[in-house]
């Protein structure tokens, strides 16, 4: 169809209006065109159309017939608007807009929807444009000397999740010690595996006896950084506890993040420090948390009152609960840390329920809880980072996630009858590390491949030489001699590495394979320890470099697989009443 027959001169307005009806057929005798109903409803005259001429030749504008654009005729003689005086064709001429054709209910309901929707989107990303700007705004940070970490990493991620018992904010003066600066009251590392299918809760206790190394912190008036001499272990006076790695002597975040590195010998790579209020502000934000008691409990001291058998707990009555400890266990603090893994277990479960996930405003609430009540390091320090690694540490199964304390014993310095202090086992607690460190899941993770059995060869064809990178003196030269012992056919010492490396590694050649194996079980070495070097000369002996994870021979440096009998755990989907 010529766009130009859609459009037809109306006198009645002096504009072009579109013709709704079709043209007649080619041929047919021209009939009056219509133009339709006013505003109002009532009719327009009819006009009948007159054949129009070409137009002439030579340049012309848009505005020298008020056709609409792509239009090739001009208006018909004798239909020109009136000027001022009269049907004058030399007058002037009222201005030309393009009509509007009449709309529908449906395009007018379709019009309103549109411009309503729009509203709403605008104002919807304003709102979201406010709530983000206002949880950026809650959160405090803290710059820890010399690291700066992604949100998200890669490798495994240990996340620093501490609790002081600073009596800051509101409601919080009636807990005794009001001008406290705080202590690391409560401290977890959140072990998350590589492959984020499981990850493990270990638990601190605050009253430790451990080195406390130097740190430094940024001074506030400055920006420069000053040193805080760290505190040796001294466990006659039963000094340094852990808790004092927070908070005394002016020490930072960052000091209970070298301090937890030395004891674990994990990499932290976040921080997050909490507040009492962030145990009552979270409860009640999810709506509660459901907690078990086997027995009643009324504490003075942390004003829990509460009788036997299942309770939803939030507020001030979630914070009494993660306090209480004289009414528990053995009273002490290892007892509340069991308490407090059963809050934390039951709280993860309410968090990843479907009835907070699909809750914008519980959604809302958590977040704004959560980002008020907490200080974290500078790679995590606005909303778009922590959303990173919640999403990241969300892939975590609920139900391979572990507690676990690490294990410690009374101080045996201390005189009977005033046990008020630990220190670490020495036989349990080194597993338990090991395990975290070699990434092994505490809970049964199905694997993706199942390994074949590994070929070894004789020890008798084995031919190896030792290297010392490890900080135990001698160490090159005493596994020499054990592996022989062990019915190596070959084994000497290499003298030292100066490079001094962290892991210790086997490199043999591609043929090599089942020697290698071999070495492997005889010194505990875990899978990652094995380097084939493809341009490694055949027939030479293989290289064992001892790294700073090595201790002795015979002592294995790959990680156990399961955790010594006595350790305390529990699983973040399970409930376990309080005793």
């Amino acid at each position: 169809m010529d766009p130009a027959d859609q459009w037809v001169y109306n006198p009645n307005t002096g504009s072009y209006e579109m013709r709704l009806q079709p043209p007649a057929p080619r041929g047919a005798p021209r009939q009056e065109t219509s133009y339709g109903h006013g505003t109002h409803g009532t009719a327009r005259p009819t006009v009948p159309r007159q054949r129009e001429t070409a137009a002439p030749p030579g340049p012309r504008r848009r505005g020298d017939t008020g056709a609409p654009p792509g239009s090739r005729r001009r208006r018909p003689e004798g239909l020109q608007p009136d000027g001022p005086d009269g049907p004058d064709r030399d007058g002037p001429r009222p201005s030309r807009r393009r009509g509007k054709a009449p709309q529908s209910g449906k395009r007018k309901a379709l019009k309103i929807t549109a411009i309503t929707l729009g509203v709403v989107l605008v104002a919807g990303a304003g709102g979201a444009y406010y709530l983000w700007q206002r949880l950026n705004g809650n959160i405090g940070s803290t710059e820890v000397y010399g690291e700066d970490n992604s949100a998200v990493t890669k490798g495994p991620v240990n996340i620093l999740v501490m609790g002081t018992d600073k009596r800051s904010g509101k409601g919080n003066e009636s807990y005794g010690d009001k001008n406290s600066v705080g202590h690391a009251d409560t401290t977890l590392l959140f072990h998350v595996a590589e492959d984020r299918s499981n990850a493990t809760v270990l638990s601190i206790p605050r009253d430790m006896i451990t080195d406390i190394p130097d740190c430094k912190i940024k001074d506030e008036e400055t920006g420069d950084w000053k040193t805080v001499p760290g505190t040796p272990a001294d466990y006659g006076n039963s000094t340094p506890r852990f808790n004092e790695s927070l908070g005394q002597s002016g020490r930072d975040a960052g000091c209970t993040w070298k301090t937890v590195e030395k004891i674990t010998g994990l990499q932290v790579t976040h921080f997050m420090l909490a507040d009492f209020n962030a145990v009552k502000e979270l409860s009640t934000a999810v709506g509660g948390v459901e907690v078990c008691l086997a027995k009643p409990i009324n504490d003075e001291k942390s004003h829990l009152n509460l009788p036997a058998g299942k309770h939803t707990v939030q507020g001030e009555q979630a914070l009494a609960f993660v306090r209480t400890r004289h009414s528990v266990g053995f009273g002490s603090d290892l007892s509340r840390i069991e308490i407090q893994q059963q809050f934390l277990g039951s709280l993860i479960r309410e968090m990843k329920s479907g009835d907070t996930l699909t809750n914008p405003k519980k959604l809302f609430k958590l977040a704004d809880a959560a980002t008020k009540s907490l200080t974290v390091d500078s790679g995590i320090d606005d909303i778009n980072s922590l959303k990173k690694l919640a999403q990241d540490l969300g892939k975590v199964p609920q139900k391979n996630i572990t507690f676990i304390t690490l294990p410690v014993l009374d101080n045996p310095e201390e005189p009977e009858g005033g046990k008020a202090t630990v220190v670490i086992d020495e036989a349990k607690a080194p597993p338990v590390l090991k395990m975290m460190q070699g990434d092994v899941s505490f809970t049964e993770v199905k694997k993706k491949e199942k390994a074949a059995a590994a070929k070894k060869a004789d020890p008798a064809d084995v031919s190896v030489k030792v290297q010392n990178g490890g900080d135990v003196p001698g160490a090159a030269t005493d596994t020499a001699d054990w592996l022989l012992d062990k019915g190596v056919g070959s084994a000497e010492q290499a003298g030292n590495d100066p490079e001094k490396p962290a892991k210790t590694t086997l490199t043999y050649a591609p043929d090599q394979q089942s020697q290698a194996n071999t070495v492997a079980a005889l010194m505990g070495l875990p899978k990652s320890a094995l380097k084939k070097d493809a341009e490694a000369p055949a027939g030479e002996p293989m290289l064992l470099t001892l790294g700073a994870d090595f201790t002795a021979p015979g002592t294995p440096i790959a990680a156990p697989d399961k955790v010594p009998d006595g350790v305390q755990q529990a699983n973040a989907n399970e409930q376990k009443c309080a005793k």
